[in-house]
């Protein structure tokens, strides 16, 4: 066979396989019915599992709102309604002044997580170059010290959304979704990031942890807890909210982020004494003999008291004062409370100040204590 006639056999394979390829590219672009649908709203479409919903017309409204609402950062607004449609007003003063992304509520992680699925059945381009903008204002945002802020931009100097968030597990959902991207979970593998893309999303996860070890609150007896927000400087304990005051937090945020630390394969002895201080600060600040109580007042009015009862399981509190470790309770006007009673009825009913969670890490701890000392005996 001659050198020519090799070359125009190489030329014919090159191209049956590039035309292979642009027809798999094509057949990628799913069409998008056109069929008169009802609007559906952004809670509903998250829960949205079928693949055959992810191709409809509906889901594309979705889709094209979420990329039609991305701010100039590149993150998202918190409580709006991409499916029946967000605050026009607010979104326009956030547009404008370019202030209003942020990570609390789920806001941004959701989107980029619903952008990834839309371009994981689509293949359509917006939702992946929207997605890639908002995954690099995830990897910005984030200070050097490993925290995150829960707004960025800044909503001003001094501002308490500056502070390293934890709160309502704002930063621990961050740190999630970028472990899921850095492993190529599904449907995150379909994005094709380039490698460097990834390392960023582990190195800015392997932060996290770092920051969350460092702002453990230390005694004079050890390690202790979290507090709902650390200083973005000085990384103590710090005012979030004005019924949110600087505290050991025995609830949400220290769960999750223990729940975050046990997830850890190969622990260091770092992690693993993180683990240890908070698992004990929680054994002895647990609530026993008595229950909360959710009732309808004599008015027609939700409440909240508590109620002896000797056969409840332990309590633990949301806040704990930092001098004497006991339960504190914060209505609107700012004022540190010893009894769930003395707040507002509003404040009472409308924040979760008991939960009965910690006691699951304390029985997971114990198989996992068992499990770490077998690691290191064989």
């Amino acid at each position: 066979m001659t050198p020519s006639n090799i070359r125009v056999i190489i030329t014919i394979t090159l191209s049956l396989l590039l035309s292979a390829h642009a027809a798999q590219r094509l057949s990628a672009q799913v069409k998008i019915d056109t069929t008169t649908v009802q609007p559906m709203s952004w809670k509903e479409a998250q829960i949205q599992r079928k693949y055959e919903w992810y191709i409809t017309r509906q889901a594309r409204m979705v889709a094209d709102s979420i990329v039609h609402y991305q701010m100039p950062s590149g993150g998202w607004c918190k409580n709006q309604d991409w499916g029946l449609g967000p605050d026009t007003a607010y979104m326009h003063e956030c547009m404008t002044t370019g202030i209003g992304s942020t990570i609390d509520n789920g806001a941004t992680t959701q989107e980029l997580t619903f952008l990834a699925k839309m371009y994981y059945y689509t293949n359509i381009i917006d939702y992946r170059i929207a997605f890639l903008k908002g995954l690099d204002y995830l990897l910005r945002m984030q200070y050097e010290n490993g925290g995150w802020p829960q707004y960025y931009p800044t909503r001003g100097e001094g501002h308490y959304s500056n502070h390293i968030t934890f709160n309502d597990n704002a930063m621990i959902h961050v740190m999630r979704f970028l472990h899921e991207v850095a492993d190529n979970v599904e449907p995150y593998d379909m994005l094709f990031l380039r490698k460097e893309q990834k390392d960023q999303c582990r190195a800015a996860y392997e932060k996290g942890i770092q920051c969350i070890l460092k702002c453990q609150i230390r005694t004079e007896n050890g390690l202790t807890v979290w507090c709902q927000q650390h200083d973005e400087n000085t990384l103590k304990p710090a005012q979030g909210r004005i019924y949110e005051l600087p505290s050991f937090c025995g609830t949400i945020e220290t769960c999750e982020i223990i729940n975050e630390l046990l997830a850890q394969l190969n622990p260091s002895e770092d992690i693993i004494l993180a683990i240890d201080g908070a698992i004990r600060w929680l054994e002895n600040h647990k609530i026993t003999g008595i229950k909360l109580v959710k009732f309808t007042d004599a008015e027609g009015q939700k409440d909240a008291r508590l109620e002896e009862d000797s056969q409840a399981p332990a309590l633990w509190a949301r806040m704990y004062d930092l001098i004497n470790g006991e339960p504190i309770f914060c209505g609107r006007d700012g004022i540190p409370r010893k009894k769930l009673s003395e707040i507002d009825q509003e404040r009472r009913t409308g924040y979760q100040w008991y939960s009965t969670k910690p006691q699951q890490l304390i029985d997971r701890h114990a198989a996992w204590e068992e499990q770490i000392l077998g690691n290191y005996l064989y």
